[in-house]
């Protein structure tokens, strides 16, 4: 029994230790969108339906093919041996799988994970329905569900550990070598597990069983459709809540691990036992949680970030809990194990490329959060009505009645979300970067009237439709801002100014070109470039500006290491960061490496606007620290806005040469720092950590 439990708890550990450290590896590879870590979910989600279905197959007695299982596993063991060579660990590739500009994200993500972690990922996968066979067959009066707990369990403490002691303490080259000797371990128990089933002989099934069906009762395909639309259901909606927290706040470990911990302790409560899942009591939370999600909804400005976490929080683990609490009543007898557990993984795996593949090419707006929401009560209304025989009449009513209303609720508010989005929006646009939209903004002919770019409930920038007006700079940078002052009195203006910006938005900041300037831009969205160079002919910044304008496609951190690379540092007299996804901060452009980067693109007298106006992160500190590690100068400047031309805005400007900072214009407008020392922690790409700068 021990063998078994320490097989199965490895083996979940490090199928829950790889995903968040490969994740984060290649995150930045990516531009930091939060739709890296839907497709890596994805993608892991396959290859785990792929290994269940491989156990399956596998664990077919008197075959002897258990002998490909230890072929694979030294396969494997040989290809982390070579890349262990080639890349700084086995699991982590060089630069050379770096994606180009123009390459389709979503393909290049699978690739990298495929040769990296596919093997390894598929073969961890098939240990836990194996194991519980093998243990079946050997102890076959005893059930093997707990060992399904054991490995959740196992997968819940390695994505805790994550975040909590493995990211803070470890690289990510010493977390791929750790995981490395580690996996390892596991292939010399598996192999063990798979010599000693091929020796052994299998005795006869038991007629019957107390936990469900007969043993050799067939599955109808209605019981099979709803293990797979409950399975899916609660992968829809894991993913749905991952994506809106993190493209609100930040895409970190952290906002990955949270949902997914919940989904899988759901996993782990209601299949330890009935006893610890209630329909009515988690009906309510539902309902209550759903109620409160379109509450903070309209509040997002002002309700505290960790509140509307855990009211996302609570919403996901009620959904899954109800949606993993029904698979638990509707399980099959031991002898269907290897059956049930791929079925729910093939739903888990339908409801990842749904989100990654279909809802993107579907839908013009996130709406898979509400229609998970729909999903989950017309599967509890149709699980109702399949039970009503089997209750009183008063539950029934009570329940259906509950579920009916909720039903009714999540559909009108569905509903309501795609109007909202559709009607609202003069241009309506997805992509793997998210959803954009172009709105109106006062009343229609009036000189108020702005064209507004807004990336999930951020406005990234406006101008106005007609007059003079629209040849203003606006929203965050106005002249009275930080990056406005640190243009308009450089001592380079009006002589051949070179100005770098990282982040397009709407390409406000070229209105302040002169001829003779450069104003380079940096950016990854295709559909940014697109309306900004006057798609629909709602902005016109870029095409009216006297400057020279040049807009680079891909991730600012790798398009200006590529720069670096064919000996061209772009000597900006300005370089300007303001790459905000929504309301998150791509990290990997906010750390150590990345102001290295910056200043060797600086000319002499070059100044580094840092924009960090954010409702949900005090970036501040980050930045005074990145400072400090380069000797530069700062300033902090803070800019009221007026809510129709002017945003307010906080802005830090720093340069190594003082002079330029102060500058009389600069100087008068700068906030008083004096005292100012935070005690974080230096970010870099290995280290980060939000959760100390949320507000």
């Amino acid at each position: 029994m021990v063998y078994f439990l320490l097989s199965i708890f490895l083996s979940a550990f490090l199928i829950f230790q790889v995903q968040p450290m490969i994740a984060k590896y290649i995150l930045p590879w990516f531009g930091g969108a939060s739709a890296v870590w839907s497709t890596v979910q994805m993608f892991f989600q396959v290859l785990l339906t792929g290994g269940y279905a491989y156990a399956g197959w596998i664990a077919r007695p008197g075959q002897g093919r258990e002998r490909l299982h230890l072929a694979l596993l030294f396969l494997s063991f040989l290809a982390m041996v070579v890349l262990g060579v080639i890349w700084r660990s086995p699991v982590t590739p060089d630069s050379a799988w770096k994606p180009a500009p123009d390459a389709p994200p979503v393909w290049e993500i699978l690739k990298v994970l495929a040769v990296s972690v596919g093997l390894p990922y598929f073969l961890l996968a098939s240990n836990s329905p194996l194991m519980q066979a093998w243990f079946h067959r050997l102890f076959p009066e005893r059930t093997a569900y707990r060992l399904y707990a054991v490995s959740n369990i196992g997968s819940l403490v390695g994505l805790v550990a994550y975040p909590f002691l493995i990211e803070p303490t470890l690289t990510l080259p010493q977390q791929g070598w750790v995981w490395s000797v580690l996996y390892i371990t596991y292939a010399g128990l598996a192999s063990w597990g798979a010599i000693r089933s091929l020796r052994a002989g299998f005795p006869a099934q038991p007629a019957s069983t107390a936990l469900g069906l007969q043993g050799t009762e067939a599955i109808s395909w209605r019981r099979a459709l709803l293990w797979v639309a409950l399975a899916a259901t609660a992968s829809v909606l894991l993913l749905a809540v991952t994506s809106h927290m993190t493209q609100e706040v930040a895409v970190i470990p952290f906002l990955w691990v949270l949902p997914l911990s919940l989904y899988l302790l759901s996993f782990i409560v209601t299949f330890s036992g009935e006893r610890w899942y209630s329909r009515p009591v988690f009906l309510v939370l539902l309902f209550v949680s759903m109620i409160l999600a379109e509450w903070v909804r309209g509040r997002v400005d002002t309700f505290p970030t960790l509140g509307q976490i855990g009211v996302y929080a609570l919403l996901l683990f009620s959904a899954a809990m109800l949606c993993h609490g029904e698979l638990y009543r509707l399980r099959p007898a031991p002898a269907r194990l290897t059956t049930f557990y791929l079925l729910v993984s093939i739903g888990g795996a339908l409801g990842g490329i749904f989100v990654t593949f279909v809802a993107p090419l579907a839908f013009r707006g996130y709406w898979e959060l509400p229609l998970g929401l729909v999903s989950v009560w017309a599967l509890l209304l149709l699980i109702g009505f399949r039970s009503w025989p089997f209750w009183p009449r008063w539950r029934f009513i009570l329940e259906g009645t509950l579920v009916l209303s909720a039903l009714i609720v999540a559909v009108i508010r569905t509903g309501g979300v795609i109007r909202s989005d559709v009607t609202d929006s003069l241009w309506l646009g997805r992509n793997f970067y998210g959803v954009t939209r172009v709105k109106s903004l006062g009343a229609d002919g009036w000189p108020s009237q702005r064209y507004a770019l807004v990336h999930g409930v951020t406005i990234h920038g406006f101008q106005y439709a007609r007059g003079d007006k629209r040849h203003q700079p606006t929203a965050y940078f106005s002249e009275t801002s930080g990056v406005g002052l640190a243009i308009l009195n450089h001592p380079a203006r009006a002589k051949q100014m070179r100005v770098g910006v990282l982040g397009l938005g709407i390409g406000t900041l070229a209105v302040y070109g002169q001829p003779g300037d450069v104003y380079r831009f940096y950016e990854i969205n295709p559909q940014i470039i697109d309306l900004a160079w006057g798609e629909g002919g709602y902005f016109s910044y870029l095409r009216d500006s006297q400057a020279k304008i040049e807009v680079v496609l891909g991730d600012a951190r790798l398009s200006l290491e590529r720069e670096l690379a064919l000996g061209k540092p772009q000597a900006y007299h300005v370089l300007i960061m303001d790459v905000f996804s929504s309301d998150s901060i791509p990290v990997h452009l906010l750390n150590r490496e990345s102001f290295a980067l910056y200043l060797q693109h600086l000319a002499p007298d070059g100044i580094l606007a840092v924009h960090i106006s954010n409702r949900h992160l005090d970036l501040l500190p980050v930045v005074w620290l990145l400072a400090d590690y380069y000797g530069l100068e700062r300033v902090v400047i803070r800019s009221s806005g007026d809510y129709e031309q002017r945003f307010p805005s906080l802005w830090v400007l720093l340069s190594l040469d003082p002079n330029l900072l102060a500058h009389p214009e600069i100087a008068s407008r700068a906030a008083n720092m004096v005292g100012y020392a935070p005690s974080l922690r230096l970010w870099t790409d290995d280290y980060s950590n939000l959760i100390q700068i949320l507000k």
